[in-house]
């Protein structure tokens, strides 16, 4: 399973760990991914992953 929200389509993205030397290793910076049920037109539910901002947004709009 992808680590990508279905909404926004967010994902990883990469970066540096940089220590007090300034030694710089690579990292990744993950999405804040959470599990939610949605409800669709056809009154069915669906178990989607999406990062905390598009959730926000969604109960915002609702």
């Amino acid at each position: 399973m992808a680590r990508r929200c279905a909404i926004s389509g967010k994902g990883p993205m990469a970066g540096n760990n940089v220590s007090h030397a300034k030694n710089r290793t690579k990292r990744r910076f993950l999405p804040n991914l959470r599990s939610v049920r949605i409800t669709l037109e056809d009154g069915t539910t669906q178990k989607i992953r999406i990062s905390a901002k598009a959730l926000r947004t969604l109960k915002k709009a609702s």
